[in-house]
C-alpha cells in the first residue's frame, strides 16, 4: 500500500491494523470468509475506473468491448456451476438481488411468505423492519417447537389460508438442512413463485453437502462473498422465462452501472469454486461445523436443534449465564469473533438476544480441521466460564493468536 501510505497515511494505518486483526482473532461470523488474492486483485483492479450501464453487448455507454468480455465469462460460469438457465451478477449484494426479485415478480401489497427472522430466516423475507415487510403483505412461517426444525405443514397450512403470490424460503441462521422440493410442492399447490436464497449455503449447495435448489425454486439469490469466497455481491439465477423480469428490475429498475472490478472478482471466484479443492473445502468446513458443536456440547454449551447439517452453530446463551450479546463481547476480548443472534421463539429483544451464532467457513479457509474445532469450542468454554475474569480472557487471547499464527490468513498482508 506504497500509494496510500504516502496519500493518506490515517486509513492505510487503519486498513493495516485491520489487516493485523484478521490474521490474529478466529473469524467465527458465518457470512465473514477470506478472499484469494486473485479475487481482491480483481476487486482492487482498474475496472473500478469504468462505466457500464446495460447488459454484455447491450450497453449505453461506448468502450465496453473488454468489460462485456468479463461479465459474460462471470454469467457463463455461473450458470455451469449452478446448473441454471440464466445468471445476473450485478446487483450489489444479497438484499438489493431480493429487493430485485420483488420489483420483478410482484407488485406493490402483494403477498409474500417467508421465513420469520427469529427463526432464522433473512430480514429481506418479509421482516417489518425491512423494505420486504413495509411494502408487501407479509406473513411468516416458522419452527416447530418440539424439533427446532421448519414446519412444513404450518407453512402449508398458511400458504393455503393467506395465498401468496410469492414464497421465500432460506435463512440466515438456520443450522439444518432445508427440503426445497416441500416448498416446490407447497408453491404449486397456491400458484406462487419459489424464491430460494441460499446466500449462507450456495458453496455447499455446490459441493453436495446440502440439497440444491434447482430445479425446485424459480428463482435463486445468493451474495457472492461468504461460503463463496467472492467479493462483496450479489448473483440471482432464474428460469428463462424470468429472465426479461429479473434484469430489467436490477436495471433499470433499481440500480444504474454495475461494479465492473467486482464483476470480474465474481468471476474469478466462480472460477475457484468450480476446482475440485473447492468441493473438499466445503465438505471440510461441514465437518468442522460438526466437531465445533461437538465440542460446544462437551463443554456444556446447549446449542438449538442440538447440532447443525451444514456450517453454522447456533448457541443459546442463558443456560451459561449471559445474554448472546454479553458472550459475544467477552468472546471478543477473547479475540473470538462471533456474533448475538435471537434464537427461535427468544423471549428477548434483537438488541439483546439469548443466542451467539459461530460459523466455520473462515477457519476452514485458513487450514484448520477438527482438531483445532475442538481448541475453539474449549477456548469459548473457558471464555463462557470465565467471562468476568480479564486474566483468564487476556490468556486465552494469547492462545488463540499463538493458534492463529500455526494457520496463516489467506491473502491478508500483515
Amino acid at each position: 500500500m506504497s500509494h496510500l501510505r504516502q496519500s493518506d497515511p490515517q486509513v492505510a494505518e487503519l486498513i493495516q491494523q485491520e489487516s493485523r486483526r484478521q490474521a490474529s482473532v478466529l473469524r467465527l461470523i458465518p457470512s465473514e470468509n477470506y478472499a484469494s488474492p486473485a479475487v481482491m486483485e480483481a476487486t482492487g483492479s482498474v475496472l473500478t475506473n469504468k462505466y457500464s450501464e446495460g447488459y454484455p453487448f447491450r450497453r449505453y455507454y461506448q468502450g465496453q468491448e473488454f468489460i462485456d468480455l468479463i461479465e459474460d465469462i462471470a454469467l457463463k460460469r455461473a450458470r455451469e456451476l449452478f446448473g441454471a438457465e440464466h445468471a445476473n451478477v450485478q446487483p450489489y449484494s444479497g438484499s438489493p438481488a431480493n429487493m430485485a426479485v420483488y420489483l420483478g415478480l410482484l407488485k406493490p401489497h402483494d403477498r409474500v411468505l417467508g421465513m420469520d427472522l427469529a427463526a432464522g430466516g433473512h430480514l429481506t423475507h418479509g421482516a417489518k423492519v425491512s423494505f420486504s415487510g413495509k411494502f408487501y403483505e407479509v406473513r411468516q412461517y416458522g419452527l416447530s417447537r418440539s424439533t427446532g426444525l421448519v414446519d412444513y405443514e404450518a407453512a402449508r397450512a398458511m400458504a393455503r389460508e393467506f395465498q401468496p403470490k410469492l414464497i421465500f424460503t432460506g435463512a440466515s441462521s438456520y443450522p439444518r438442512t432445508i427440503d426445497f422440493s416441500i416448498f416446490r410442492q407447497i408453491a404449486d399447490e397456491v400458484g406462487a413463485y419459489l424464491v430460494a436464497d441460499i446466500s449462507h449455503i450456495s458453496g455447499l449447495c455446490i459441493s453436495g453437502d446440502h440439497p440444491h435448489p434447482l430445479p425446485h425454486a424459480d428463482v435463486v439469490t445468493t451474495t457472492t462473498h461468504k461460503l463463496l469466497r467472492g467479493p462483496r455481491g450479489g448473483m440471482i439465477l432464474c428460469r428463462g422465462e424470468l429472465a426479461p423480469k429479473i434484469d430489467k428490475a436490477v436495471f433499470p429498475g433499481l440500480q444504474g452501472g454495475p461494479h465492473n472490478h467486482v464483476t470480474a472478482a465474481i468471476a474469478v471466484a466462480l472460477g475457484e469454486a468450480a476446482r475440485p479443492d473447492f468441493t473438499e473445502y466445503c465438505h471440510q468446513v461441514v465437518r468442522n461445523a460438526q466437531a465445533l458443536a461437538q465440542g460446544l456440547t462437551d463443554q456444556g454449551c446447549q446449542l438449538v436443534t442440538g447440532g447443525t447439517d451444514n456450517h453454522l452453530v447456533l448457541i443459546d446463551a442463558t443456560p451459561l449465564g449471559h445474554t448472546g450479546k454479553s458472550l459475544a463481547v467477552a468472546l471478543e476480548r477473547a479475540g473470538i469473533v462471533a456474533n448475538a443472534n435471537k434464537i427461535p421463539f427468544d423471549p428477548r429483544p434483537a438488541e439483546e438476544p439469548s443466542g451467539v451464532r459461530l460459523g466455520t467457513p473462515a477457519l476452514t479457509t485458513r487450514g484448520m480441521r477438527e482438531a483445532q474445532m475442538a481448541q475453539v469450542a474449549a477456548f469459548i468454554g473457558q471464555v463462557a466460564r470465565d467471562a468476568g475474569n480479564a486474566t483468564v480472557l487476556e490468556t486465552v487471547r494469547g492462545q488463540v493468536a499463538e493458534l492463529c499464527a500455526g494457520f496463516p490468513a489467506p491473502g491478508v498482508a500483515v
